[in-house]
């Protein structure tokens, strides 16, 4: 009989995938093209972990899948007035909320990838969509450039909510969701009036 406090929720996967993912994004948004191979391995980084996440979406641990947290613009709703109210759900996993953001911010960094790519077609005639932007205008060039540098912001500002959301998730289940998602574990006490 298990009389642990804590239950097993995020699987050691989807634990390396969101590190990987957040060293990943960080050290690209950082390096800019100040220091170009390691953005640039840090861009594939970034495109290989979001493309492994996926199938994991639908076949990982009953918390990675994303019929879990994704879900219907109601439940997004209730749970938002019950922020609004200081009483949310407990959520044993992620909260409907922050499963929208996660999609906004898969969406956003395959994109950041691509565009990445191209504008490193396009500039500099490599990568693997070289071939692709080969004979590119310079205006479709800085096409790419500026919606690179956009969508880096954009994914930039998800990081920033989900950050925000983790310290406000953090605060109103009194539970160290940062310490969960390096455990895979949550705290099991009684959760009345949160519910």
């Amino acid at each position: 009989m298990n009389t642990s406090p804590y239950i097993p929720v995020w699987d050691p996967i989807l634990r390396i995938f969101h590190w990987g993912l957040a060293g990943a994004f960080a050290t690209a948004y950082i390096v800019g093209d100040d220091v170009m191979d390691v953005h640039t391995l840090a861009g594939y980084a970034v495109l290989l972990l979001v493309l492994a996440r996926i199938p994991w979406g639908f076949i990982g641990g009953t918390h990675a899948r994303f019929r879990d947290f994704v879900r219907p613009p109601s439940e997004v709703m209730a749970h938002v007035r019950g922020l609004l109210r200081e009483q949310p759900e407990y959520q044993e996993g992620h909260n409907p909320l922050a499963g929208w953001i996660y999609v906004l911010m898969f969406i956003s960094f395959i994109g950041l990838s691509v565009s990445g790519m191209a504008t490193l077609g396009a500039e500099e005639s490599s990568g693997p969509l070289a071939g692709l932007m080969a004979g590119a205008s310079h205006d479709t060039a800085e096409a790419m450039e500026e919606l690179h540098k956009f969508l880096a912001d954009f994914s930039l500002g998800l990081v920033v909510v989900h950050l925000i959301g983790v310290l406000l998730g953090s605060l109103t289940q009194k539970e160290n969701l940062v310490r969960a998602m390096i455990t895979g574990r949550k705290h099991t006490t009684d959760r009345e009036g949160q519910s």
